[in-house]
């Protein structure tokens, strides 16, 4: 492994400026996670990007906003803007569980500290450095952002909240994958020097304006949603609102959405079209070192310990999940990575002095989506489906695995390569999935053999969710019957191979739609199973979901059908304990419950020799 310089990280120090001779500086980005130069810290991949455009970056990671503020002061002021990455994960979601408890760990900080980063980052950080340096513009990115860049449900203070742009002060929003909208910023800034007023043609941005100002004047063919001040009135209005925001992110040529909020308009820009592979590569290939900056030295970043030997190889997923923001925020359509820049990552890797042979994740996303899509894409640029594969999967979508086989038995043939696992989620589904091409079906079964044979860890995560096929189809997650089928599959491969590997099943209580019922039932048929669950959670409303629409205004988005939810701390544990009921401090409780609910006829079943 090559010995590195302090200069071949991105400065974050003056001292680090100066050691690059630089007396001015371009883009300074505001990062809440620690500064890992690492494809998967997003960051680092802004920083890296815009740093190949020739641009001078520089990243102040987890900035003190209690003290004098002297780390938003240290840089001075860019030449362009100051840029918001409020951190991997949505801010909320890292610092509390799904009880609104303080987590004891995040992931993102050095040594797993908790008081790093405040809450809202975006919104903190924003609003100090309107006050340090209110002429330079301030750019949003990131999940924090993109899941708010409309009205939206926040759980953490149980409000229906604005545009994050208003309650940052922030100047522009960039939401999804950032590359390429950020990129293009810069350019029209670079080509308009004096100009103080951002551009607002770019695409996947969004911006405030007056509803008189708004540019190229208000067409036929916007989306109008409702105001934010009808959608407190009724909630079936934010409903409606979060179905068409879903439908527009998941089309190849979406309309541009506006929305009346503060006597003021907030505009959405279409976003950009799926990136190509070239694009997609030339962001994984950028001069990574791959290591957390030397400022961390004898200090653990648990997020990078869990990726350090790992590869994404795709970005996207058409699964739609209700609940996940995956989707909306990397899009539904599936970008590659090429072969080639996949094994350059996977060698680098072999380099590191501390490889001992094994990748933890060749994955992404899902782990099986690899070089997937549709077949004819003029049927692909006219649906506005959420979901390829719910509640049926598409006749268009190739579901051929032999790409991602081809991926697993180039890189298990690399030198130092010993073993290459899988650590993403699998979709059985597609694995289950019987398409009218023979070779494909073909495909599908090397596949789940290769994948259960050669790339657990002892261990395959897989995520039924639920056995509740009413709650599932909400969910928009396959049938309770596909994951039985299976995991009859896994056992008879593991059978066949002479291994004693398990398959570990995610399971969530308190989705909308799930009842204590239900839930009882699951403790039964997961028992059946012989199902000791482990990976289990309460659903946690995260912003401009399906799902937490659907929780906060008591109607489903796409329906309008009324869905009840378990909200209140009685009621979700009450649904809870039915994971553990093998605790034998669980069976009193549970058994109680069983009876005031009228379902005894479960206590048997469940607690029967």
């Amino acid at each position: 492994m090559r010995e590195y310089q302090l200069t071949d990280w991105l400065p974050t120090t003056k001292k680090e400026v100066e050691l690059r001779k630089w007396d001015t500086l371009d883009v300074i980005l505001f990062s809440a996670d620690a500064y890992v130069d690492h494809p998967s810290f997003g960051a680092a991949v802004i920083g890296r990007i815009l740093e190949a455009e020739g641009l001078r970056v520089a990243i102040v990671p987890q900035p003190n906003w209690r003290d004098d503020l002297r780390d938003f002061k240290k840089l001075g002021r860019p030449r362009l803007f100051f840029g918001i990455s409020p951190g991997c994960m949505d801010s909320m979601v890292n610092k509390y569980t799904a009880n609104k408890r303080l987590r004891s760990e995040d992931a993102y900080t050095p040594d797993g500290r908790h008081d790093m980063r405040p809450e809202y980052p975006t919104i903190v950080y924003t609003r100090i450095l309107k006050e340090l340096y209110p002429d330079v513009p301030v750019v949003l990115g990131g999940i924090e952002a993109s899941m708010r860049r409309l009205t939206h449900y926040d759980y953490w203070q149980d409000t229906l909240k604005k545009s994050i742009l208003i309650d940052s002060g922030a100047d522009l929003l960039i939401y999804g994958m950032g590359e390429k909208p950020i990129v293009e910023l810069c350019h029209k800034m670079l080509e308009h020097p004096g100009n103080k007023q951002l551009p607002t043609d770019v695409p996947q941005t969004v911006f405030l304006c007056r509803k008189e100002n708004i540019p190229f004047g208000i067409r036929e063919e916007d989306l109008w949603l409702y105001p934010h001040e009808e959608c407190l009135k009724d909630k079936k209005k934010q409903a409606l609102n979060v179905r068409h925001i879903e439908e527009e992110s998941n089309k190849y040529e979406a309309q541009r959405i506006l929305q009346e909020v503060d006597r003021q308009v907030v505009v959405v820009n279409p976003p950009y079209p799926p990136m190509s592979e070239t694009e997609l590569d030339h962001s994984f290939d950028l001069p990574y070192t791959r290591l957390p900056h030397p400022k961390y030295k004898g200090k653990r970043i648990p997020a990078y310990d869990m990726i350090k030997f790992s590869v994404n190889i795709h970005r996207g997923c058409f699964g739609g999940c209700a609940f996940c923001t995956i989707s909306a925020h990397q899009g539904k359509f599936i970008v590659s990575r090429s072969k080639e820049s996949i094994l350059k990552e996977v060698k680098a890797i072999t380099e590191m002095p501390d490889f001992k042979g094994y990748l933890s994740d060749l994955g992404g996303p899902s782990a099986n989506m690899y070089r997937m899509g549709g077949k004819d894409k003029k049927i692909c640029s006219k649906c506005k489906r959420p979901s390829c594969i719910h509640p049926r999967i598409c006749p268009n979508l190739n579901t051929d695995h032999r790409p991602l086989l081809d991926i697993y038995k180039s890189v298990d043939a690399l030198p130092k390569i010993k073993k290459s696992f899988i650590g993403s989620g699998v979709r059985y589904d597609l694995l289950l999935h019987q398409s009218a091409d023979e070779q494909v079906n073909r495909s599908v079964r090397e596949y789940t053999k290769e994948l259960i044979a050669n790339h657990v860890s002892g261990r395959l995560k897989v995520a039924p969710e639920h056995t509740s096929d009413r709650v599932l189809y909400l969910m928009r997650k396959p049938p309770f019957q596909q994951f039985q089928q299976f995991k009859k599959i896994f056992d008879k491969i593991n059978k066949e191979q002479h291994l004693n590997q398990q398959l570990i099943p995610y399971f969530i209580s308190s989705h909308p739609g799930c009842t204590e019922e239900d839930m009882a039932e699951l403790a039964v048929l997961t028992k059946q199973m012989d199902f000791h669950l482990e990976q289990v959670q309460d659903f946690t409303p995260t912003p401009m979901t399906i799902s937490t629409e659907a929780w906060y205004t008591g109607f489903h988005p796409y329906s309008l059908e009324p869905v009840f939810s378990a909200k209140s701390p009685k009621e979700k544990l009450a649904q809870r304990q039915f994971f553990f009921w093998y605790k034998p401090e669980e069976r009193k409780k549970i058994i109680a419950e069983l009876r005031r609910i009228g379902r005894a006829d479960l206590i048997d079943r469940l607690y029967r020799k």
